[in-house]
């Protein structure tokens, strides 16, 4: 896995967020099994809470561009930590990989470590819990 390509996906999108009000700009990555990169970046609104997080602007383009799971998952913020991803983002991730799914989390000069997204979220409520679940 090229996480540093992934890194550079989420990096180059970041710099496309619209964050006028926190001034922190997020860019996400996700690979799939096809081998396509989805991207997103935040979009912040006036009328908090309505904008919305990079990560679930990378889902929304994968599911629109006819995808469903997810290899790997990169996130980037602007700020000189390590960004993870939300809690709600931890989650909407869950929905379309497991836990043993890596997640590069990187800082903003690019530097970044994996981990898996089960460590994100351990103990995760997901599809497989319904019993009605659609097949992953």
């Amino acid at each position: 896995m090229d996480f540093k390509a992934l890194v550079a996906a989420a990096m180059d999108i970041r710099s496309r967020a619209y964050a006028p009000y926190s001034n922190y700009h997020v860019g996400a990555a996700l690979l799939t099994p096809s081998g396509k990169i989805f991207v997103g970046a935040n979009v912040e609104n006036a009328a908090y809470p309505q904008g919305a997080c990079a990560e679930t602007c990378a889902i929304g383009t994968m599911i629109a561009g006819g995808e469903r799971r997810l290899t790997a998952v990169a996130v980037i913020g602007s700020g000189p930590d390590l960004c993870t991803p939300c809690g709600g983002c931890r989650q909407r991730l869950f929905e379309f990989g497991p836990a043993e799914t890596p997640v590069a989390i990187a800082a903003a000069d690019g530097t970044f470590e994996v981990i898996t997204l089960g460590e994100l979220l351990p103990r995760a409520f997901g599809p497989n819990h319904l019993p009605d679940a659609p097949p992953a």
